[in-house]
């Protein structure tokens, strides 16, 4: 597992690049990035026109990307996740490692006190009464290797969801954050173990974690999930 911390999304994109392709050959196993990216609305392959609604002053970049999925933001305080799985080991199943991922969020947010679930129909997931999404998932898979993947928000306003665009196609969708709904300040660091020990559980696997180091060195140099 690689913690990054802060990370331009575009060189963020290019790191998952090289490791899907490490992992494509067997150099490198299967490895998970966690990082954060400064203010960025990213476009899925079946993002629409109308879905952007970016006021001219807003400091953000806005990125196409080959995931799959509409438009979304990151930004500071919120936990994104890009598992680079060579799914050979993990079924050949792209809906099951979609519903894993689902899976994997669920149990991260578990020890926080919060309950969390799918919703039939929508992506991501969700907390209820009222319905409101707390994470997305985008996902793309090249010869079986997986990149992108979900984005938990921690504690960043979330206004630019529904203000800056119509997140992942949703009309009319309510966003919350871990923060808001603990009612109390939470830094990603807190729920960063918690995510990491999910995702071993769920896809089976031993914790080993990376520096914060240069990802640029890291890109180039195999190592274990």
């Amino acid at each position: 597992m690689l913690n990054l911390g802060l990370v331009p999304y575009r060189e963020g994109w290019e790191l998952q690049r090289s490791l899907a392709a490490d992992v494509a050959e067997g150099s490198r196993m299967d490895t998970i990035v966690f990082l954060e990216h400064p203010p960025t609305v990213t476009l899925g392959r079946r993002t629409d026109e109308g879905e952007l609604h970016i006021p001219p002053s807003a400091n953000v970049e806005v990125v196409e990307t080959d995931r799959g999925g509409k438009s979304t933001f990151h930004g500071p305080g919120q936990l994104v996740c890009y598992p680079i799985f060579d799914l050979t080991r993990h079924g050949q199943d792209v809906k099951r490692y979609c519903r894993d991922l689902e899976e994997a969020l669920i149990r991260t947010l578990a020890p926080l006190g919060l309950e969390a679930t799918r919703i039939e129909g929508l992506t991501g997931i969700w907390l209820e009464d009222p319905p409101r999404k707390i994470a997305s998932i985008g996902i793309h898979i090249s010869k079986w290797v997986t990149t992108h993947g979900y984005a938990l928000n921690v504690d960043l306003d979330p206004a630019p969801f529904t203000q800056w665009i119509t997140a992942c196609g949703i009309e009319d969708a309510l966003f919350t954050t871990v923060a808001r709904e603990l009612g109390r300040p939470v830094a990603v660091d807190e729920v960063r173990p918690h995510a990491a020990v999910a995702l071993a559980e769920v896809f089976g696997f031993d914790e080993v974690s990376e520096s914060r180091a240069d990802f640029r060195e890291l890109a180039g140099s195999p190592a274990p999930a």
